[in-house]
């Protein structure tokens, strides 16, 4: 049994027992969280989509909050005389995925 959820405007196939690096989230490690926004479950016998998955929900618990490594962004334009190079660190919440329930 999989789902799709969809959280900070990217989505994610997640599983029970998965631990997934999603977008910076409130809370606390150990806390519980719940993310009702299902896009598809997979279950045994069947695909559910749209609005059949619209009441499923996925339960797990926080495991880290981070930043993912920095990442270099260079603007450059060779007649100008024109650099700029920037660094970026995206914020993120590790969640292990305990149920999946429909």
């Amino acid at each position: 049994m999989y789902a799709v959820i969809r959280c900070g405007g990217k989505q994610y196939r997640v599983e029970p027992g998965d631990t997934v690096k999603i977008e910076r989230l409130e809370g606390k490690i150990g806390s519980k969280v719940t993310i009702t926004d299902v896009v598809a479950v997979r279950t045994d016998e069947k695909l559910l989509a749209g609005n059949d998955a619209a009441n499923a929900k996925v339960v797990g618990r926080i495991v880290a909050q981070g930043r993912h490594p920095k990442r270099l962004v260079m603007k450059y334009k060779k007649t100008n005389q024109y650099k700029i190079l920037r660094g970026h660190r995206q914020d993120f919440t590790a969640i292990e995925v305990k149920e999946i329930t429909v």
